[in-house]
């Protein structure tokens, strides 16, 4: 597949600002926003399993709100994936960056006295979204919000190169490794930030998602 033929929102580069900000996100609620896994729900199952098990039922309700809204972002984005032409789905597209960098921009400005609960479904929310958007980087599926996929996805295509030599398989070991490894570069400077400027170091997120919008813009105008 040619870099041409990848639609703008499958590009690398626009892959790579995605996952900068998952890792970001996931790393600012659990340092600042009460320790709660906000952009994948893994960590939060099973942290609500294991408070169902103490039988602190009212720390279950703080985890299961924000699964709870992951899913309904899942929800929401299948429900416009399926009424949109490909025109409208590229403007959706569009739309969910903007609405994660509106969102993202006012939780800067909700202080820590404030419960963790409403930035963490808020967060939840807008990621389902993203991470159920954007699917594929350079044609091959990916997420942008967690990595436990993309590293058996690496790891499958290193397998496949070191049995065949296939050069195709060697590119694709790259592009999930870079996916990886920003995704933990976001985390890493999450922490940075979170540490020097507390709850308005996510307003980093908006450049990255404003970033990522006019790349896949001008890839757009290009075809």
């Amino acid at each position: 597949m040619s870099y041409k033929s990848v639609l703008p929102a499958e590009r690398l580069p626009v892959g790579v600002m995605l996952a900068f900000t998952g890792g970001f996100l996931d790393a600012y609620t659990y340092l600042c926003r009460g320790n709660v896994f906000a952009t994948a729900q893994t960590g939060n199952l099973v942290l609500l399993g294991l408070k169902a098990a103490a039988g602190e039922w009212h720390r279950v309700l703080y985890y299961f709100v924000p699964i709870s809204a992951f899913m309904l972002g899942i929800l929401l984005a299948e429900f416009m994936k399926s009424r949109c032409s490909e025109r409208l789905f590229f403007e959706w597209e569009h739309a969910v960056l903007f609405i994660e960098v509106l969102l993202l921009l006012g939780i800067g400005f909700v202080p820590n006295t404030v419960p963790n609960i409403l930035v963490n479904t808020t967060v939840s929310f807008i990621c389902s979204l993203q991470v159920h958007t954007f699917r594929t980087v350079v044609g091959a599926p990916y997420a942008s919000t967690m990595c436990t996929g993309n590293m058996r996805s690496a790891m499958e295509h290193l397998y496949r190169y070191l049995s065949t030599k296939d050069r195709a398989a060697a590119r694709m070991v790259g592009v999930y490794g870079l996916i990886v490894g920003t995704f933990c570069a976001g985390a890493a400077i999450s922490a940075w930030l979170t540490a020097l400027f507390g709850v308005k170091s996510v307003w980093l997120c908006c450049f990255t998602l404003l970033f990522a919008s006019v790349l896949i813009f001008k890839g757009k105008a290009k075809q």
